[in-house]
């Protein structure tokens, strides 16, 4: 009996998937009161039908994102109804992208050069998740954001270092949170990543010629690799906002970045700031002049764009890119299921050695405590919203702290299995250069 894992019937299966979501979505819209379509989907056409009158797209209140998102989705402005759903497509098709890319990598040699079907299981993961198809065929845009982080691992793992200063200038300037990554990259790129540089590192050619080691350590950390990508995203990243500032002025900047450092959304947020926020957002004028909002930030960047990738980045850049993203998101004010997805498309590349498969006892009670929490918490915010009791303390607050501790968890074992797969590694590199000497 033949695999279903080829090629041709995982991607079909991945296609007619989202098809499928993609009528049903209709109907359900069309004959049901409650709406298949997210409500931020309704947010970028509106923009998007605000741009093709010659105005700002911040025009439509809550758009809180860069135009370049109203400008792709300008064809769902045009007269006929059909093309409303052209932006549900696009992000679908951006799924399926992803899902092609996340394939690829995993044949490369830096990911253990997968056979084809090992790495079509993996990915997958990805292609043939519901939550994904869903997400993406609601209408929201995370699908885009995916392609571009895959991409960029991608050239980096290809050596395309130029590309992925691009690709990352484009994807921080899309939504601020992949800018972590630059750290990890950064530290992924060292000057002994290549046999080149291992060779001009032997002891035989190890003089510094008279150098202080904080002169080598400036030469050595300097390398053309992280100048390229440092001078690429950022004159990326510049270009873009600049174009930007100049079409639409200061309420570009307030929208799409400022107004995210004192972000108070305390609706469907498993965030255990949520009914912090809540109370925030109900009596301002009783909240300390030290706002919560902003705080927020310390330990959730301290420990995802500091920490993790110091310690792991240079051993393992996709490991360390899903710890950096399932950190950000567990410790982030505001945490919702669209934000899963920036941690889920990394996935394939930490689980073919992670233990929550080689132990499948671990792995089995990471998703049952993964997906129970959420259930908790989904419970109260049901009774709360639609039948109007009032759940916030204790059943939301204690239900947001659970999913927290258990996303911790989940954290401490990806760290660890990242962590000791380098170490590994570091091993099998040393044992092979002892015996290469012999």
């Amino acid at each position: 009996m033949s695999s279903f894992f080829t090629t041709t019937r995982v991607f079909l299966g991945a296609i007619l998937l989202r098809i499928v979501l993609l009528l049903y979505g209709l109907f359900q819209d069309a004959y049901s009161p409650i709406k298949y379509t997210d409500t931020d989907y309704f947010v970028f056409t509106d923009a998007a039908r605000y741009v093709s009158q010659r105005r700002s797209p911040y025009d439509r209140e809550t758009y809180r994102y860069t135009p370049l998102l109203a400008w792709l989705l300008l064809p769902t402005s045009w007269q006929n109804p059909a093309w409303f759903s052209f932006g549900k497509l696009l992000f679908a098709v951006s799924d399926i992208v992803a899902g092609w890319l996340i394939f690829r990598i995993l044949q490369l040699p830096a990911s253990g050069a997968m056979s084809t079907e090992r790495a079509l299981k993996y990915a997958s993961i990805w292609l043939l998740n519901p939550m994904v198809a869903t997400i993406s065929t609601r209408g929201s845009s995370e699908g885009l954001l995916g392609v571009m982080v895959v991409a960029l691992l991608w050239a980096v793992l290809r050596r395309r270092i130029a590309l992925a200063g691009i690709l990352l200038g484009l994807a921080v300037h899309f939504k601020i949170y992949p800018f972590i990554y630059g750290i990890s990259i950064i530290g992924f790129l060292e000057s002994t990543s290549s046999p080149e540089s291992d060779e001009k590192r032997s002891p035989a050619s190890s003089n510094t010629g008279g150098r202080t080691p904080v002169q080598e350590f400036i030469l050595t950390f300097f390398n053309r690799s992280r100048i390229t990508l440092c001078a690429s995203s950022l004159a990326t990243f510049t270009a873009l906002n600049a174009l930007m500032y100049a079409i639409y002025s200061t309420p570009f900047l307030q929208h799409t970045f400022l107004y995210h450092l004192t972000r108070i959304d305390h609706r469907h947020n498993f965030s255990p700031y949520n009914t912090l926020l809540h109370l925030s957002s109900a009596m301002p004028e009783q909240v300390s002049s030290l706002r919560l909002e902003s705080l927020a930030f310390v330990p959730q960047l301290v420990i995802s764009a500091i920490l993790i990738p110091v310690a792991l980045a240079k051993k393992d850049l996709a490991g360390t890119m899903l710890a950096q993203t399932f950190a950000f998101v567990a410790f982030n004010k505001v945490c919702t299921s669209q934000y899963f997805l920036w941690y889920l498309i990394l996935l394939p590349f930490y689980l073919p050695h992670s233990s929550f498969l080689a132990q499948p006892r671990k792995g089995i009670t990471a998703l049952v405590l993964w997906i129970g929490a959420q259930a908790l918490w989904l419970h109260q915010a049901y009774r709360l919203e639609f039948l109007g009791l009032s759940t916030f303390v204790p059943g939301l607050f204690i239900s947001g702290l659970l999913f927290y501790a258990v996303n911790i968890w989940i954290l401490g074992v990806i760290v660890e299995d990242i962590g000791r797969g380098a170490e590994r590694t570091q091993s099998r590199i040393i044992m092979e250069k002892k015996m290469a000497l012999k």
